[in-house]
Formats: C-alpha cells, sequence, structure tokens
C-alpha cells in the first residue's frame, strides 16, 4: 500500500473526538459523478469544483475508490446494507430495461424491484445508538411506497422515491426545475433548481438537529440526465469552451465495442450542473463550520458510478480522463469513483491509492458511529485513515445486464493491480495491469495466462459465495450456457 502524502499528521486523527460523543455522519452521494469530473482527482477537468478541494484538503482523498457496480441501483444497494448487489438481488438498475431484449443470444436474469425490508439499512443500524435519521434526493430502491426512505430506517424522507431521475412530462414537470413531480417533495417556486432545493432542506435538518447525533444521506440527483444548464453558471461555460475552440472536437470520440465513448470533456451543460453541485458543497461547509458541528462530524462524498460516456449512438455528457469508457462498463471509467472521507482530528489532505469499494462505506459508518462493524463485504476504512496498513481485499463486479451504454453481460475483479474481465456472449478473457495501464489499453491474458486462470477461478468462487446468477442462452437449442471456458 501507497500514500502520496506523509501521514504523519494522522497521528492525531481521533484526537477531537470525545469518549462519549456519537459523532454526525453526513453521505453525500453524486449520481453519475465521473472520477475525473473533479478537480482533486483530474486537475485537467474541464469542470470546477473549488469546494470539492477545499473538502479534500480537510480530510482525506482516496484515488482508486469504486462503486459496487457499474449503474445506479445496485451500488445504492450495497451502500444501504454493506452487501454486494448480488446478494440483495439487485444486479440492474431499477426496474431495467432492454429494448432489444427478444434479439439477444442471452438471456438476463430477473432482479428485485425493491430492496427488501429484511435488509438492515445503514439508517437502521445507526438507529440502534439513538441517531436521527435524514434521507434527501434520489433513491431508486423501490418501486413501491412500501419500500421508499420513511420504510427502511429513515426518519424523514424528502425527495426520495421510485424514479431515478427528475422528471420531464410534456411541459408538466421540469426535471431539475420546480415542478418537479415528485410525490416525497412538494414544489418550490417555478424554476427553483432542484440541487439547490435539496441542499436548502438539508441546511434546515442539519440546524434543527442540536439533542442526537444524526445521519444525514443527502442524496443528489445531480448530473444524471436530463443534462440542464444552470442559468447563473451556464454563459462561464460556454466560453470556457468556446476557448477551447478546434482542440475540444479533434478525436472527441472513439469506439467502443458497438458504442462510443466521449474522450474530452466539453459539454458546457454539464459543466454547469457540476459547479451547481460544488456550490452546494460550499454552502454545506460553511454551515458546519460556522454552527461548530464541523468539530465532530463526519464526511463521506462519493458516486454511485462511474461517468456517462458511452452509449449506442453517441458519446455521453462527460469524459472519464484517462480511463476507460464509463457508466454501464466494467472498465475503470464505469466503476471507479470519487471518494473524500473528511472528519475529527483528520488534518491536510492526504491521499491513499489503497483500492477501495461502496460497501466499505457501510463498515466505516458502523465504526464511526461506535457500533460493530456487521457489513457482510465490507471492511472499515477507519485504520487507512489512521494511516495503517490493512488487507487488501479483491473486489469483485458481476453485470449479467445488457446496458444503453452497449455493454453486454459480463463481471470482473481486481486483485492487487491486475483486472479481468470476463463478458458471456462471447466468452472473452481480457487481463490489464492496472499500475501501468489505468487505461486498460493493452490486454495481457495471453500475455500472463496463469493469472488470467486464477482470476478466473476468483470470479465464479466470488459468484457461488454471494448467490450470483448467470445469463442464459436464449435458444433451447444452445443448451445451458457453459461460461468460464469450462
Amino acid at each position: 500500500m501507497k500514500y502520496t502524502t506523509s501521514f504523519l499528521a494522522l497521528l492525531l486523527l481521533f484526537g477531537c473526538k470525545s469518549a462519549d460523543s456519537d459523532p454526525n455522519i453526513i453521505f453525500i452521494v453524486v449520481d453519475d459523478l465521473g472520477w475525473a469530473d473533479i478537480t482533486p482527482n483530474w486537475p485537467d477537468t474541464f469542470y470546477e469544483t473549488p469546494n470539492l478541494d477545499r473538502l479534500a484538503k480537510m480530510g482525506v482523498r482516496f484515488s482508486q475508490a469504486y462503486s459496487a457496480h457499474p449503474v445506479c441501483s445496485p451500488t445504492r444497494a450495497a451502500l444501504m446494507t454493506g452487501k454486494h448487489p448480488n446478494r440483495v438481488g439487485i444486479t440492474d438498475w431499477i426496474p431495467g430495461s432492454d429494448p432489444f431484449a427478444d434479439e439477444r443470444p442471452l438471456s438476463t436474469p430477473g432482479i428485485n424491484h425493491n430492496l427488501a425490508l429484511e435488509e438492515v439499512t445503514i439508517a437502521e443500524r445507526v438507529k440502534e445508538k439513538g441517531y436521527d435519521t435524514y434521507f434527501v434526493g434520489k433513491w431508486h430502491l423501490g418501486e413501491e411506497p412500501d419500500f421508499w426512505p420513511e420504510n427502511q430506517g429513515f426518519d424523514v424522507n424528502i425527495g426520495g422515491w421510485s424514479a431515478g431521475a427528475p422528471q420531464l412530462s410534456d411541459g408538466k414537470y421540469g426535471g431539475y426545475f420546480s415542478p418537479y413531480g415528485n410525490p416525497r417533495l412538494e414544489d418550490g417556486p417555478e424554476g427553483e433548481f432542484l440541487t439547490n432545493r435539496l441542499m436548502d432542506e438539508s441546511l434546515e435538518l442539519i440546524r434543527a438537529s442540536d439533542h442526537n447525533p444524526f445521519l444525514l444521506y443527502l442524496s443528489f440527483y445531480t448530473v444524471h440526465t436530463p443534462i440542464q444548464a444552470v442559468p447563473h453558471l451556464i454563459e462561464k461555460f460556454r466560453r470556457k469552451r468556446e476557448d477551447l475552440g478546434e482542440i475540444a472536437d479533434h478525436q472527441a470520440v472513439k469506439q467502443e465495442g458497438e458504442g462510443i465513448t466521449q474522450i474530452a470533456q466539453t459539454n458546457a451543460e454539464y459543466a454547469s450542473m457540476v459547479a451547481a453541485m460544488d456550490e452546494q458543497i460550499g454552502r454545506l461547509l460553511d454551515e458546519l463550520e460556522s454552527s461548530g458541528k464541523m468539530e465532530n462530524t463526519w464526511i463521506v462524498f462519493t458516486s454511485d458510478n462511474g461517468g456517462l460516456s458511452t452509449r449506442y449512438n453517441q458519446g455521453g455528457p462527460t469524459a472519464n480522463g484517462p480511463l476507460r469508457a464509463g457508466k454501464g462498463w466494467c472498465y475503470e471509467g464505469g466503476i471507479r469513483v470519487p471518494l473524500i472521507i473528511a472528519g475529527p482530528g483528520v488534518l491536510a489532505g492526504p491521499v491513499v491509492d489503497h483500492p477501495v469499494v461502496s460497501m466499505d462505506l457501510f463498515a466505516t459508518a458502523e465504526e464511526l458511529a461506535n457500533l460493530e462493524v456487521t457489513a457482510q463485504d465490507g471492511k472499515s476504512l477507519l485504520g487507512l485513515l489512521r494511516g495503517q496498513e490493512i488487507e487488501e481485499n479483491d473486489i469483485f463486479w458481476h453485470y449479467p445486464h445488457y446496458h444503453g451504454s452497449a455493454w453486454k453481460p459480463g463481471s470482473a475483479i481486481r486483485s492487487g493491480n491486475w483486472k479481468l474481465i470476463y463478458t458471456y456472449e462471447d466468452q472473452k478473457i481480457s487481463l490489464y495491469e492496472l499500475a501501468q495501464d489505468e487505461g486498460e489499453t493493452t490486454d495481457l491474458a495471453l500475455v500472463y495466462p496463469e493469472i488470467a486462470e486464477v482470476l478466473l477461478d476468483a470470479i465464479h468462487e466470488k459468484m457461488e459465495d454471494t448467490g450470483g446468477k448467470y445469463p442464459t442462452w436464449r435458444k433451447e437449442e444452445e443448451g445451458e450456457a457453459t461460461f468460464f471456458n469450462r
């Protein structure tokens, strides 16, 4: 394990934490925010995130953090439960859709359309310690109201329901601008911007929390489509886009399988949405500092999957810097995400390159709340935050569905710096060495067949351990699917 900044300062990590005081915990989950969308991760980004720079300097930035899955609902389930998406039966976005299903050679497994009430969420865990629990923003873990946040351990639910994106409907609903058409969020004044409104609601909850520790789970809808310009920011980024001139247009996309990947960040509307989100992070930090609550509050900032850069007929609204592909794919661009953790006693912005994954954040929150760690597939990161060595576990992804990004059913595993991707339709094995090739440009499966074999066996074992479901051949005459070249 390597650190890019000295950890001597972290010896005082918990110096500000009282032994009899449970800290406040704030999760901030941004939808579809790519690893290269923020300046702390990629200084060359077209976007501007000065408040995330500020947060990174206050806390610890993880340079190799991963989502549990390449799309939203499975990762959100993993964050909520500390379990791999396979274990909760949510391996695609809810409810999932494939307009070409009847033409596919593989039939994909069904998924649960609701996070089961039997699952123990992070809200239910911290309530055992007397926490007040607040959910604000995107849920997307249940089609039915009985499975929405207020029935999953949250005392308050503002904005969380079945939909995974702001609603546009024949002029009746305005997407990111009120009216919202959201049954768990009252409409604001016409033209009110959703990202700002969610922070308004969050700050009101924080100000009212003076007696018990609180868990605030702020789940922004931004920067998911529809991409809509933020009025007070758009002209700035349109001018910035013009300044790029022809450079931005030159080879701005490339082929990825049957899809097209955007490889240059040039979308001014998207940039305005990133900047608006960053402005709201600034408001949160200002409130915590001015109220004195920062001294006993932990902030966990992350995303649910990589940036949307790859689609069938055109590139997406963002690009993922040096990383390959984007949302929907098990390449790095689809699963590597921002992660910054700040809290009492953390000093001066160290960077950790130890690979971590969404389920680890559940375990970390449990330990922050002075609870026994029960996350089935995650480990607490507090040891890393203390500057200690912790065991590096393999990270495993399973996406057995087709996706609008042109992804086809497959699985992947990272072990050390080795990463293997296996696709079921063509039974292809691809092997990459990430330390030298984070862009996954050179397939080494034929060069190191013994490593590929070990990792292929590891995927099979992970599938058995987590109860993963395989796709099957659609035509009966083709028989049962036989994978892993066995």
